[in-house]
């Protein structure tokens, strides 16, 4: 008796094991198939270069500010080079659109997974810091990574074309290339040599997840901080100010901090002298009459431009500004700072040497 209900154990236990996959992989297929299909089928207006603010290259920009390994730079060269940003958005989404279908259909469903992964890696390094109640993208991405290294090391289970097309093509079955490359079942390795893969890839899950989200929140070696890059708070980089005689203003400013939902809003700028006196002041109402000739951004996407109150700022936007001269009488040459005050509270202050 205890004989035969272990045979039917071994035989019942691959088979609840491959309807278990049936979800996961569905789950996961669906995921890159809804991104995908958004863009390509239900808003098309995310591939259009035309269409506003709705295309992906909005997107991409505004996860600049905290992309990881030297991809914000990467990003900036895509968002300054039409043709290599187009292609690239285009590329991203069918591949998006491809790996979420076969996942759902179960077709070459290790290869699949292995795209899948590849794609939670890059999109854990430009869009894990964002997240204004919490790190939503990093959350996302750390499962995707995980399902995808399940779906690798387990195959598609139940209800997957390759078990079908393993039936209709037996000889297909033999060859370790198919079940290395397709796969319904688990990788053909023999035990030791599968726990010592499935240890290694656990490390690199663990490594790839604990890091990243060490780095964008702490609370695993230090205290919980909102990130090097704030997903909530924004923040305005101000370089190479330049100030005339007649107080004539120009200066480079790059929101680099801040969540994409809403823009930063400056409402008032101000120059003092070293002793702290007011030299200059551009209200609200002026800044928000300035020319658009006052502003050269340096994309063509996420752009800093006057707004009904003052200065808007989406995040990502990079801009030369320039604000007219009101002073007096000539500003002798010295040591100045130079404030801008948002909305918020935030004030961010430059040193100006004239």
């Amino acid at each position: 008796m205890r004989q035969g209900q272990s045979e039917a154990t071994a035989i019942a236990a691959p088979a609840a094991w491959a309807w278990g996959m049936l979800p996961l992989r569905f789950v996961q297929g669906w995921i890159y198939w809804g991104g995908g299909s958004r863009r390509f089928i239900y808003a098309p207006a995310k591939l259009d270069a035309w269409s506003g603010g709705h295309w992906m290259a909005y997107k991409f920009q505004t996860a600049m500010p905290g992309a990881l390994f030297g991809l914000d730079h990467l990003i900036s060269y895509m968002l300054q080079h039409f043709v290599l940003l187009y292609a690239g958005v285009i590329v991203f989404s069918l591949f998006e659109l491809v790996v979420g279908l076969m996942l759902m259909l179960g077709l070459a469903t290790r290869l699949a997974a292995l795209g899948s992964v590849g794609l939670s890696f890059v999109l854990m390094l430009m869009f894990g810091w964002q997240g204004a109640t919490c790190i939503d993208e990093w959350t996302m991405a750390a499962c995707n990574f995980a399902m995808g290294m399940a779906l690798f090391f387990a195959g598609g289970g139940a209800y997957a074309m390759d078990a079908w097309w393993r039936q209709r093509c037996p000889a297909l079955s033999t060859p370790a290339l198919y079940d290395w490359c397709l796969g319904d079942r688990p990788l053909p390795l023999a035990a030791p040599a599968l726990r010592r893969l499935a240890l290694f890839a656990t490390a690199v899950t663990v490594v790839f997840v604990v890091g990243t989200y060490d780095h964008y929140r702490g609370s695993v070696y230090s205290a919980f901080h909102p990130g090097p890059v704030s997903p909530t708070h924004h923040h305005w980089s101000l370089r190479s100010v330049q100030l005339a005689s007649d107080g004539a203003l120009r200066f480079h400013a790059y929101v680099d901090a801040g969540t994409p939902e809403a823009a930063s809003q400056v409402l008032r700028i101000r120059l003092r002298d070293a002793s702290g006196r007011i030299c200059e002041v551009w209200s609200g109402d002026e800044l928000a009459h300035l020319p658009a000739s006052s502003y050269v951004n340096d994309y063509l996407y996420q752009k800093i431009h006057r707004g009904p109150f003052g200065i808007t700022g989406p995040v990502g936007a990079k801009a030369w500004i320039r604000l007219p001269g009101q002073a007096q009488q000539a500003l002798p040459p010295g040591r100045y700072v130079l404030s801008l005050d948002a909305v918020d509270g935030q004030v961010w202050r430059i040193a100006v040497q004239r």
